[in-house]
């Protein structure tokens, strides 16, 4: 029974005979294939998991005829024999709804079109709110789900107990409702998808490890087995917990780890025995853990808390077994007996149910839970398909994403959140381990807006300012880096308050928009990634590249690098520092992202040019306010005035004996500098810049204020109005774009289509009438009872006293004056378009202001 101190537990493998063509490691016929071994490949899958049969699959059923997938011993031996098998339509981000979506309608489908049964039962889920706040976590999740095509719904305590009747519904305030979801065979799925893959003609090769990895100077690979070697056009790692071992072959230390996973299956219910239809599945988020029904039991998984859970770190250190595969752990009732009794409670008949079998497996998991999915900056032609914490329902999706990429030559919607260059060296072993540990153990917490998690942190990525702000800050993490959200002062409520409202950094942030409006202000901006470009074909390249046009010697300008079918891959700002020598600055989140498509395009097209990485060298400080150049002009003999240094050009000059690049740039809509400094001197640059600036009324400030700035003056910011869902025209960045220039840029001839057609739908500026909660982004937009569309990103204008947000919108909503209705935390506000931007940019006031005194 499952009771408290009850040790009498069998784990035992669920492992199924392979079918006959699927060759067993310890078969006699082990030792050779029984078929004919392929020399070359366009693709190389490695790994025989759900994930890597999804990707053969969907490539050879897209029309790529020479795929060949490798697996060491038998398909599904590794995280996928052993899972749960939990499907669901439900993700809180954006387009992982998308993968969740896809797998779902490929395995509805997959049966009829294989002849293979896959197991797969659909009597849809229910996420359970047990307090009011959960009760705002569904309402937050539902506003971000009503503009995809998935449906969810908000139901009360009677609709929990009709869908699973054998809860204490006493115990519920609310539930997230998502029909359609459920569970499948993973094992069935699996041989589906393989029988799928052959039947379009894909090779699968097993037992069949690979033993080396060479890539060629024309960007191939050779891929060495004990059968042979195959020359193919790019790999894909999609080895599950074999992932670091793979990457080892090419120098990579992918952050990945397994983690210890558990779940119990009972012996028949008789209250489940009676009923009449599947219960649903149920996701008790304050007990963390899923249940649902198995045949006429139950299996119940919990997510242990994250001093309790297990990480089988020794594989990190010492590698993974090499005979490990289709084995388990030691399982563990007292590791888990806190979720057994929570879940006793919730659903009593577990209280005298048998247990039968308990499971202990290795999952893989990456510091943030999201999987590494795409090509991997630093060798071309390399892919990854690994980290999947969730691999069962993100395998049919996935696979399909990666072939459609793979085949098209760019993503078909952006899934920058699980991109494989989102980590860099400083996500080391001790780092992985911490955030691996936090995630498993956070895998149900409430996820609030602005959501902070602080395991592993700080990285080994500080700026030279971090000492002197860490302690006067909410600091934020970005792309390994600690950069300041907001400064404290006396007074205000310190430290982390997450809430799905207005909380403890409101009042602190409308006083830095004060300081930055009124006097000068000070912000960190080291995570910017940032590249030098140099070389014979350095403006070739970039003129390939980018669709505008390359700035003059000490000239700056924004540019955007478009995929093939003219969407937004990347927003940099560029600087010709010296004849043909570039610097290129993007954000945080893209650095190695970016990286990776400039350096593709160059090694492609074979361009002779340098290009380097030099983001940690560098540190960046921003200066901004009216009072910005009476502080810099303190510092430095260069002429800091408007005629001296105009908006958008650059000049390297001393400031307090350090030597800076400086940009006058207005990030914020103000006047100011970008000022780029070697690390080691960045403290020194800093308080040189406050202590010159106690006069002026200088202070910090943090990125919460810079984004309320660049809302009011209409800023984009690429990942949320410009991304790789969104063309240019439709983000309003012609002016951005030189479709008239000589050089033919990546997505050129798509843009001058997509111009002449026309767009469907435009970014639109809004205001809100809102009380005390502000919009985010992503959330959906209504008008006469209709959605019409989402919001891209939203804040609190301070200067005008009023929410606004940018929304993408049908063309008869765009026009100034139309009404709309946004809907925030389960409430519909009024909403407007109005003209952008709400207040006007610093040059833009200069202009006006000397244009009237010319006229007076």
């Amino acid at each position: 029974c499952l009771q408290p101190g009850s040790k009498s537990l069998i784990c035992v493998s669920l492992s199924t005979n392979p079918p006959n063509d699927e060759k067993s490691p310890s078969s006699p016929s082990s030792a050779f294939l029984g078929k004919r071994w392929k020399d070359t490949a366009e693709t190389v899958i490695i790994g025989g998991g759900c994930v890597g049969v999804s990707l053969a699959y969907h490539l050879a059923k897209g029309g790529m005829k020479d795929v060949v997938l490798l697996e060491k011993s038998e398909l599904t031996a590794g995280s996928t024999w052993h899972a749960a098998g939990l499907t669901t339509y439900y993700h809180p981000g954006i387009n992982l709804k998308k993968v969740h979506y896809d797998s779902i309608k490929l395995y509805e489908s997959l049966e009829a079109e294989t002849g293979q049964a896959v197991g797969f039962h659909q009597p849809g889920s229910v996420r359970i709110a047990a307090t009011p706040a959960r009760v705002d976590e569904m309402k937050y999740q539902m506003t971000r789900t009503h503009w995809h095509v998935t449906e969810q719904y908000f139901i009360g305590p009677e609709k929990v107990h009709e869908l699973f009747p054998l809860l204490d519904v006493n115990k519920v305030l609310a539930g997230l409702y998502t029909p359609g979801d459920g569970h499948i065979d993973p094992y069935s799925l699996t041989m589906a998808l393989a029988a799928g893959a052959r039947m379009y003609g894909a090779q699968i090769y097993n037992p069949a490890p690979v033993t080396g990895l060479n890539p060629t100077a024309d960007g191939k690979w050779d891929v060495q087995t004990p059968h042979g070697t195959i020359r193919a056009n790019r790999i894909v790692n999609a080895t599950g917990f074999w992932a670091r071992e793979v990457g080892k072959l090419i120098g990579f230390d992918h952050p990945t780890i397994p983690v210890h996973h558990q779940y119990v299956v009972t012996a028949t219910v008789p209250e489940v025995k009676a009923l009449k239809k599947e219960l649903a599945v149920i996701r008790d988020l304050e007990g963390s853990y899923y249940l649902r029904q198995e045949r006429d039991g139950l299996l119940f998984g919990p997510y242990e808390k994250m001093e309790k859970m297990v990480l089988q770190d020794s594989w990190v250190r010492e590698g993974v077994p090499p005979g490990f595969g289709k084995e388990l752990f030691e399982s563990d009732l007292d590791r888990i007996m806190e979720h057994v009794e929570m879940a006793m409670e919730m659903i009593p008949v577990l209280k005298t149910a048998d247990i039968i079998n308990m499971v202990s497996g290795p999952i893989t998991y990456t510091p943030d839970l999201l999987p590494m999915v795409g090509p991997h900056q630093g060798m071309r032609n390399y892919w990854c398909a690994i980290g999947f914490g969730y691999g069962v329902i993100h395998a049919g999706g996935i696979g399909k994403f990666l072939s459609d990429w793979i085949r098209n030559g760019e993503p078909p919607y952006d899934l920058i959140e699980c991109d494989p260059n989102r980590y860099g060296k400083w996500a080391d072993v001790p780092f992985m381990c911490a955030k691996a540990r936090e995630s498993y153990g956070f895998n149900n917490v409430v996820g609030y807006p602005k959501e902070e998690r602080f395991a592993g942190r700080p990285s080994c990525r500080m700026s030279g300012v971090y000492e002197l702000l860490k302690d006067k800050a909410s600091m934020g993490f970005h792309a390994g880096w600690e950069q300041p959200h907001w400064f404290y002062k006396p007074g205000d409520e310190v430290g982390y308050k997450p809430s799905f409202k207005r909380t403890n950094w409101f009042a602190p942030v409308g006083r830095e928009c004060k300081l930055v409006m009124e006097k000068v202000g000070v912000v960190d901006l080291t995570p910017f990634g940032k590249f030098t470009v140099k070389g014979k074909d350095s403006h070739r390249l970039l003129d390939r590249l980018f669709a505008n046009t390359m700035p003059k010697v000490g000239l700056t300008n924004i540019s955007h690098m478009l995929t093939p079918t003219g969407r937004v891959f990347a927003e940099v700002t560029i600087t010709q520092m010296a004849p043909g020598e570039f610097m290129l600055i993007t954000g945080s989140g893209s650095e190695r992202h970016d990286l990776r498509w400039i350096e593709d395009e160059a090694a492609n097209g074979g361009y002779d040019v340098d290009i380097s990485n030099v983001t940690d060298g560098l540190g960046v400080l921003g200066i901004a306010g009216p009072n910005s150049r009476r502080v810099l002009q303190k510092l430095t003999d260069e002429d800091m005035s408007d005629a001296g240094f105009k908006f958008l050009h650059c000049k390297s000059i001393q400031l307090a004996g350090v030597p800076v690049q400086a940009i006058r740039i207005s990030y914020t809509g103000e006047l100011g500098w970008e000022l780029y400094i070697e690390q080691k001197n960045m403290a020194a640059v800093y308080q040189a810049m406050m202590e010159a600036g106690k006069d002026e009324g200088i202070d910090n400030f943090g990125t919460y204020a810079m984004n309320s700035l660049r809302l009011e003056k209409g800023f984009r910011g690429w990942g949320a109005e410009m991304n790789c869902d969104t063309n240019p025209l439709e983000a309003g960045l012609d002016y951005f774009i030189k479709l008239n220039k000589p050089a033919d840029f990546i997505g050129k001839a798509a843009l001058q289509e997509i111009k002449a057609k026309g767009v469907r739908r435009k970014l639109s500026y809004i205001t809100l009438d809102t009380d005390d909660i502000d919009p985010e982004g992503n959330e959906t937009v209504w008008h006469n009872g209709k959605v019409v569309g989402n919001t891209t990103s939203g804040a609190y204008s301070y200067s005008t006293q009023q929410s606004l947000a940018f929304a993408y919108l049908p063309l008869d909503l765009c026009s100034v004056g139309e009404k709309v209705q946004v809907e925030l935390l389960g409430r519909k506000y009024n909403a407007m378009v109005v003209q952008e931007p709400l207040v006007l940019t610093e040059p833009t006031r200069t202009r006006l202001q000397k244009k009237a005194k010319s006229k007076a």
